[in-house]
């Protein structure tokens, strides 16, 4: 950088360093990341399972490191994780497998929400993270299925609402910052945010009776920050498919006016194909802070984030950005991190993650949660004599969308059962099985007393529908099959009316330690279907 004073060039870099939050590679900080901490070019950095997680000790250390490296007098850094619970978790080896918001929303439980909330929290500040990315406030909707999953508490606002100023209050009364996400609802759109633009094709109206709500509750709850999705809203933009990530009317008028937010907004990974991936960077970067966009989250390489830092600081000394703008975003975000400091001063101890009472909530909510949609034959519970054999249909754990940590987890129901001493054959179906494929695991379910055909997003994979419906084409009165909605419950579409269906909300071990249960009687299915079915 050249030109101006050591002192205006000192502020440049100021008002431009508290916007970014950064990120990089390795379980160690690297030395250009700190040095970017040290000179005030980061307000933070975002911790990701695949790039910078080994343990939860392993990530306590390097949040404080990171700590360590703030300018003397400077207040507590933003450090980030993509800790829902659920599909999406950042720490998984060593922290407690918890069931996620859909689970949450079939318990129909405030009490329980703000209890996961609390020790979600707690976990999160035993390892450093001061800013959790929770929770979604989506509203699931069968076009939402395959993004979504099991990230959004249902598809009632009103219910949605009430379960994340629960949650919020708990993270928040663990000491870490909760973030509403993904602002103004990315439940409706039309496509994935990670690939492309999506689009929310609801009126005024509709968005205000439905999307806005769960928001608005979070917000009142006292939530620190919002997370804007990349994703078009025309109803707010007249008529106009402009992103939220760079929308003044969506962020200011609506957010700030409307809902009466005054905390921070984070933008969501600005690498991802809605905020339009690498392609033209800094200026997207600068049209989001122009629009209202606090921090911006940089997912890029060292090497991009720096350029993107530098075109935003000429931006700055330009007159590009309005300074008063710039001023009172500033101020936002070190208001928000100064309140981070009573949370690291009383950092829980890392005993807390994973810990008995938290690994027993977990089994709480699942149990709670589990859901029978209907039984119309009587099959359940399942005999576990002796001499019973079960087949279990299953695919293999996969992760649908960016945002999802699936496929670090192996399906448990089948040792579930075996604990439970009920002889279980494990049939392994590929996401989308050929009619070949159908065929050849309904035959081996022949010689079975019984069957369990497990479901993973099968609206969007019509292979798995097809098995399902050829092996209970050949189910009959004495032979039990059950099929499992182990995602959202939208797959039920696909099964016939007169046959047994349980809903999970999702593949952790407390969830199938629970529907083992609950398919053998010993505890009842006690939850309740969090989204409307046609």
């Amino acid at each position: 950088m050249t030109g101006g004073s050591a002192r205006d060039v000192g502020r440049e870099v100021g008002l431009a360093g508290v916007r970014f939050l950064r990120a990089f590679d390795g379980t160690e900080p690297s030395s250009g990341l700190l040095t970017a901490i040290r000179e005030g070019r980061a307000t933070g950095v975002t911790l990701f399972r695949k790039r910078n997680i080994g343990s939860p000790a392993q990530v306590r250390g390097l949040s404080a490191r990171l700590q360590a490296a703030r300018p003397a007098g400077d207040p507590a850094l933003l450090i980030g994780l993509d800790q829902e619970g659920g599909q999406l978790q950042a720490v998984g080896d060593g922290a407690t497998g918890w069931p996620g918001n859909l689970a949450l929303g079939a318990t129909r439980s405030p009490e329980l929400a703000a209890r996961f909330g609390r020790a979600l929290g707690a976990e999160a500040a035993a390892m450093g993270a001061t800013l959790v990315f929770a929770p979604v406030c989506d509203l699931l909707s069968p076009t939402s299925a395959t993004p979504l999953g099991t990230r959004a508490f249902g598809s009632d606002p009103e219910l949605a609402g009430l379960l994340a100023a629960a949650v919020v209050q708990g993270l928040q009364g663990a000491g870490v910052a909760a973030v509403l996400k993904h602002f103004p609802g990315h439940g409706a759109a039309e496509g994935d945010s990670h690939l492309a633009t999506p689009v929310v094709r609801a009126s005024l109206d509709g968005l205000r009776a439905h999307e806005l709500r769960p928001f608005a509750a979070g917000i009142a709850a006292g939530a620190a920050a919002v997370l804007p999705g990349h994703l078009a809203v025309p109803a707010l933009t007249g008529g106009r498919p402009i992103p939220a990530t760079v929308s003044r009317v969506i962020l200011q008028d609506v957010l700030r006016d409307e809902l009466g937010f005054g905390g921070i907004t984070v933008s969501d990974a600005m690498d991802m194909g809605g905020a339009g991936g690498g392609e033209r960077l800094a200026e997207t970067l600068i049209a989001a802070a122009d629009a209202g966009m606090d921090v911006l989250l940089m997912a890029h390489t060292e090497a991009a984030q720096d350029a993107a830092f530098d075109a935003f600081v000429a931006a700055v000394r330009s007159g590009g950005l309005d300074a008063a703008r710039l001023v009172r975003a500033r101020e936002r975000i070190l208001t928000t991190r100064r309140s981070l400091a009573e949370g690291l001063d009383r950092q829980p101890p890392i005993e807390v993650v994973g810990c008995a009472e938290h690994l027993a909530l977990a089994r709480e909510i699942a149990r709670a949660a589990v859901t029978l949609v209907r039984d119309p034959r009587g099959w359940l519970p399942l005999r576990s004599a002796a001499d019973t054999r079960i087949a279990l249909v299953a695919p293999v754990p996969v992760d649908l969308t960016p945002a999802e940590t699936s496929s670090y987890l192996r399906l448990s129901l089948p040792q579930a059962l075996r604990h439970r001493g009920v002889r279980v054959d494990e049939l392994v179906m590929p996401l989308d099985p050929t009619a070949a494929e159908a065929s050849a695991i309904s035959a081996a379910i022949a010689s079975h007393d019984a069957a369990i055909v497990c479901l993973f997003d099968a609206v969007s994979y019509p292979g798995q529908a097809a098995l399902a419906r050829r092996v209970l084409a050949a189910a009959h009165a004495d032979r039990p099959t059950v099929v499992i909605a182990l995602r959202t419950p939208y797959d039920v579409a696909v099964v016939p009316a007169s046959v047994a269906v349980a809903c999970t909300y999702g593949i952790q071990e407390a969830q199938m330690d629970a529907l083992a249960d609950a398919l053998l009687g010993r505890v009842p299915f006690s939850g309740s279907l969090p989204v409307a079915l046609a």
